[in-house]
């Protein structure tokens, strides 16, 4: 297909659509993952993990990083303690966080339909294009078929004089 400044406009543009798609996508897999570091958090604060385990350590770590811009908006409800004298809260904070994060998530989600709807649009504008070069090329061709054979002379051809058919004698039977 010849590159036109079609082609090429239309290929910038499904360049820059798929590079803000790929970004898109990170930043939605890390929304999964501070989801699923909130969940974890949530649920550990809720029954009254033991903070001393490595595993409650890590998820603890993790999720004041993720909390921070929430922190301090609501208080805590406490719930009681475990058996280990470890209070167990109902972290309100880390309610809303999820809430907001969910959404964030969920209007990237459509942003990455969207891009994705208009990467086939530019496929199809793409195809499109090539399918009328194509013609063009074809009819092309058949212009070219045709001057050539506007070119090139006729040629009729010469009577030829029918042979003779020598005359046949009549034989008679002889007894």
């Amino acid at each position: 297909m010849p590159i036109t400044s079609e082609t090429k406009a239309l290929s910038e543009r499904k360049v820059i659509v798929a590079a803000v798609r790929i970004l898109t996508y990170l930043v939605y897999a890390y929304l999964i993952v501070v989801q699923i570091i909130l969940v974890i958090g949530f649920f550990l604060l809720l029954f009254g993990a033991n903070p001393t385990a490595g595993f409650t350590q890590w998820a603890y770590r993790n999720l004041d990083r993720v909390m921070a811009p929430f922190r301090g908006i609501f208080s805590q409800i406490e719930l009681g303690t475990t058996s280990s004298d470890v209070p167990a809260v109902f972290d309100t904070s880390v309610m809303f966080a999820m809430i907001i994060y969910g959404i964030i998530a969920l209007m990237l989600s459509v942003f990455i339909d969207w891009l994705t709807k208009r990467l086939h649009d530019f496929r199809d504008a793409e195809a499109e294009l090539e399918r009328q070069a194509e013609v063009e090329r074809q009819a092309a061709e058949v212009r070219a078929a045709v001057d050539a054979s506007m070119a090139t002379p006729a040629t009729t051809p010469t009577p030829t004089a029918p042979t003779p058919i020598p005359p046949t004698t009549p034989t008679t039977p002889t007894s």
